[in-house]
């Protein structure tokens, strides 16, 4: 036994350097083939220091940002081959490729930024973190209230843009000593300004059900999701209406950890292939796309789980069932909307039509929902949120603006040779 699991870890090993060494060698072809950046252009940055696995943590901000570039130009940091060169492939921003931290603070040396967006806390970040005279600005991937949410990580930035007043009370819980007037700056959704994509079917009456569960977790206190409990059944029954139409979005982490998982997802996947091979008018998707929004959109009703998904959809002020997590470990916040969310049991989950039908009817239900979407989000009325996005931006350039001035006598520091090339050379 012992034997095969040492030739099955050196077959991974192995398995891994190929696909790094053709990942390098193909982000040498994109760097070379494209113009270099130009100087003294960019005003902010968005450092981004994960792999392409984590590439939906920032592309949910490609439309808003590339909208904000319009008057003050952006530029995407990244510092690993697979996320440099998945971001190069698709990404509408400019992207600047510094593994080293000699390369960052060689591009940092040749722009002007004066504020740095992070999407997620990356230990990596602190890289970044460490060069004053700018504005370090926390702005995450989504609104969720995930133990995430409430880290105390807030505090090393210099400011944070949030969703609403849902996340400002929910900070306010955990972090003392934190000036939440000046330091948390509301700005809702702005993503949701920017929903596109293109719907693969016609509309044709059926009742169309979003399902979009997020992966296993890494630990029982964050085993939100629910593939392999509630996913099989559920997506069974909504296979097997004429009346009904299925996206099944899983998270693209989904079974990485958990081979019983990975199986759950595999037979949804191959189900809704011979659903759609017995019916050509049904139409279901399995959606691996880059782009989130039509999603959202076209739905009539979404099934979601603890995560992010939840006050994604929320945002748009339609119906939606949450999972309720099997592990009695999971950690739920119960002091804002999930308290007041519709559930679905993992035992229930095989006749969600009939809990899809009633919640469809449910009158006192929507007005319930539409003042959670205000205490999430603000007003979600088209283009007040990328308002209050650009407002919060401009505010921050004046605030930039005004230290400049008062600090222009300043001897500058030199932030060169921080660490030594051995210590960058880990990362």
């Amino acid at each position: 036994m012992g034997v095969l699991n040492d030739a099955k870890l050196g077959w991974t090993v192995l398995r891994d350097l190929l696909r790094a060494r053709r990942v390098r060698s193909k982000l040498a072809g994109q760097l070379a083939a494209r113009a270099p950046l130009s100087r003294r252009r960019f005003e902010i940055g968005v450092y981004f220091a994960d792999g392409d696995v984590n590439l939906y943590q920032v592309r949910q901000w490609y439309k808003p940002l590339l909208e904000l570039s319009k008057t003050h130009p952006v530029v995407i940091l990244s510092r690993n081959p697979s996320g440099a060169s998945a971001l190069l492939d698709e990404c509408p921003l400019p992207v600047a490729y510094v593994r080293k931290v000699s390369e960052l603070e060689d591009f940092i040396a040749e722009q002007d930024l004066k504020i740095v967006f992070y999407v997620n806390q990356n230990a990596r970040n602190f890289q970044m973190m460490r060069y004053g005279r700018r504005w370090h600005v926390f702005i995450n991937h989504g609104e969720s209230d995930k133990m995430y949410m409430t880290t105390n990580q807030f505090k090393a930035y210099d400011y944070s843009f949030v969703a609403g007043d849902a996340a400002i009370a929910r900070l306010k819980r955990v972090l003392w000593d934190y000036d939440f007037d000046k330091r948390a700056i509301p700005i809702g959704r702005p993503q949701a300004d920017h929903y596109s994509g293109i719907v693969p079917f016609e509309r044709d009456g059926r009742t169309v059900v979003l399902y979009a569960p997020t992966w296993e977790g890494d630990r029982a206190a964050a085993a939100y999701g629910s593939i392999a409990s509630h996913g099989v059944g559920l997506v069974r029954d909504i296979l097997s209406s004429p009346d009904h139409r299925l996206i099944y979005r899983p998270h693209p982490r989904s079974g990485v950890l958990d081979p019983a998982y990975a199986a759950a997802n595999r037979e949804i996947v191959a189900a809704i292939a011979a659903a759609n091979r017995d019916d050509a008018t049904a139409q279901h998707v399995h959606d691996t796309g880059a782009e989130l929004g039509w999603q959202l959109a076209v739905a009539d009703v979404a099934v979601v789980d603890v995560s992010a998904m939840v006050y994604d959809r929320l945002a748009t002020g339609k119906p939606l069932l949450i999972t309720r997590p099997v592990s009695p470990d999971a950690e739920i916040d119960t002091g804002g909307y999930l308290s007041d969310a519709e559930w679905l049991l993992a035992e229930d989950a095989p006749q969600v039509r009939a809990r899809i039908d009633r919640l469809s009817h449910d009158s006192a239900a929507k007005v319930r929902l539409g003042r959670w979407v205000t205490h999430y989000f603000g007003d979600t009325s088209p283009g007040a949120a990328t308002r209050r996005f650009h407002g919060a931006v401009e505010g921050l350039l004046a605030e930039w603006d005004r230290n400049a001035a008062l600090h222009a006598r300043d001897e500058p520091i030199d932030e060169h040779d921080v660490y030594a090339e051995h210590d960058e050379e880990r990362f």
